[in-house]
């Protein structure tokens, strides 16, 4: 008969931790408990405490930091792995699940299901040709090296994408290896997991190449796997039932979803909210009990085919107030400021709004904390204000009560910036071109994450021309986009010659733009 070794990896909560490993060990099965070395050390007692004389439960015996997109995922989930093959012989199967995911089918059920089927069970795409990967990095995932984490080193991550994109410094990826992709929630067989574990230790040259790729939780055991069984043997699907919103962001489950949970395709579901204790406790119950005459109708899944797909296509339940309208508005006036040294944008900003009527914003596609009106929520991220950014700048004239706006964007938003001259409303552009000397240069280098206060002088010999070429191409790309109603304010002009570009930008008269020119240390770095 089947018996399971469940691989933990979990961060918070150590009371749900416990009560979790003693449902699951109830019914006979084992689990491996991966407790992440970044939380408190006393959650990590407190747990070993509340399971100490279950002999069902085994601790990774290398503990890892985690964090999202990282390599230490995986190893976490290896160390956890290894630590339930060494102490449980008689298991049988390996399910990965996390703190937020219960059963939704009893033991029993389980057990039969495995035994009736012999296969692994994990979702495996094709990385390259399948359409798995909705938005964001495709290819770049595998052929860069990614040694810093997105989340919390954000700025060294895209600095060190950049200087790889830069100078075209690009791995190959193993020839006999196809990568696949899919989600981490599977269950494989006890041969399977023996092979992946010889494997770790036979291809080095493999686990190099996962090491530093982006978000390897998703290729790892999905690339290894297909790698290693024969294909009949693998059944294409996660046993975990999930939803997701047309976001992209995983449904929570609350104690009223226990009937909803109980019909779908899957051994557990995630995520199970830390706060629905008695949906936790009827799941708990439900694992240790012997029913098997549960009914898959699959409503879930199709209600997650109806908010993704039909969403993804503008088609949800009903259209958000926002979308109702495309358009800023054909009477309306948006005015765009393109400058690379934002300090000086921000200054003209500033004495816009004390000289004139014209409501004007600093880099709000840009800087996450530009002050904005409240919105309703549409401007909390600079995720929400890109991916509505008609319906954003729409009731941000609406809030002002004008037709007229003036924004700041970077020159290297070239792309938005063509999207917004293709609107129905007039769209003028006024590009302000700055001197690029070297102390500015290294200044921005050392902003954008490029060099730090030890950088030495020949590093910076080489960077800085490089950095200076892509600002002046990103000049010169706007310029050839050819767009209409462009004028330019040069750091090198006379006040006459930028007052003059000032009123024909903001339709001003001449002695208000000059005061705009002349606006204190304008071009001063």
């Amino acid at each position: 008969m089947a018996r399971i070794a469940f691989i933990l990896l979990c961060h918070k909560n150590p009371a749900a931790i416990i009560a979790q490993a003693r449902q699951l060990t109830a019914a006979g099965d084992y689990i491996a408990i991966h407790f992440d070395a970044s939380a408190p050390a006393d959650h990590y007692r407190t747990i070993q405490d509340g399971l100490s004389g279950n002999e069902n439960v085994v601790f990774a015996k290398r503990r890892v930091k985690c964090g999202w997109g990282e390599w230490s995922l995986v190893q976490a989930t290896l160390n956890t792995v290894r630590a339930a093959a060494d102490a449980f012989p008689r298991a049988t199967h390996f399910y990965m699940v996390s703190g937020d995911c219960l059963p939704i089918k009893s033991a029993t059920f389980a057990h039969q299901m495995l035994d009736a089927n012999d296969v692994d069970y994990i979702e495996s795409h094709d990385f390259f040709d399948s359409n798995w990967i909705k938005t964001g990095f495709r290819e770049e995932r595998l052929i860069y090296r990614h040694y810093f984490n997105e989340r919390s080193q954000r700025r060294r991550f895209y600095a060190a994408l950049w200087l790889q994109e830069r100078f075209r410094i690009t791995r190959k990826i193993p020839a006999d290896i196809r990568v696949m992709i899919g989600s981490q929630w599977w269950c494989l067989r006890r041969r399977t997991i023996e092979a992946v574990l010889d494997f770790t230790t036979a291809r080095r040259d493999v686990m190099r190449f996962f090491r530093t790729t982006w978000i390897p939780d998703e290729t790892f055991f999905q690339t290894l796997v297909r790698h290693l069984v024969p294909g009949r043997e693998i059944e294409n699907r996660t046993p975990t039932f999930l939803m997701f919103s047309d976001y992209g962001m995983p449904i929570t489950f609350y104690n009223d979803h226990y009937d909803l949970l109980l019909s779908q395709n899957g051994l557990f579901a995630r995520k199970i909210s830390a706060e629905a204790h008695d949906l936790r406790d009827r799941l708990g119950a439900l694992y240790a009990s012997d029913r098997t005459d549960f009914t898959v109708t699959g409503e879930g899944q199709r209600l997650f085919d109806f908010l993704t797909k039909r969403g993804r296509i503008g088609r949800r339940f009903a259209q958000r107030f926002w979308e109702r309208e495309t358009s800023l508005g054909r009477n309306r006036e948006l005015m765009i400021i393109a400058c690379k040294k934002w300090h000086v944008a921000k200054r003209l900003v500033a004495s816009i709004n004390q000289h004139t009527d014209i409501p004007a914003l600093d880099y709000l596609f840009n800087e996450e904390d530009t002050p904005l009106p409240d919105l309703g929520g549409i401007q909390s991220t600079l995720h929400k204000r890109d991916r509505h950014r008609r319906a954003t700048l729409r009731m941000i004239f609406d809030h002002y009560g004008s037709d007229r706006l003036a924004i700041c964007m970077d020159t290297s938003d070239l792309a938005l910036i063509r999207d917004l001259f293709s609107d129905r409303a007039t769209v003028r552009l006024m590009e302000i071109e700055c001197r690029f000397d070297d102390d500015y240069l290294i200044g921005h280098a050392k902003r954008v994450g490029l060099a730090g206060d030890h950088t030495s002088a020949a590093t910076f010999a080489r960077l800085l021309p490089t950095i200076r070429s892509d600002m002046v191409h990103e000049r010169e790309a706007i310029r050839d986009a050819a767009f209409s109603n462009v004028t330019r304010l040069r750091e090198t002009a006379s006040v006459d010659d930028n007052a003059a570009a000032i009123a024909g930008f903001l339709s001003v008269p001449p002695d208000v733009a000059r005061q705009l020119a002349e606006t204190p240390y304008l071009f001063v770095d």
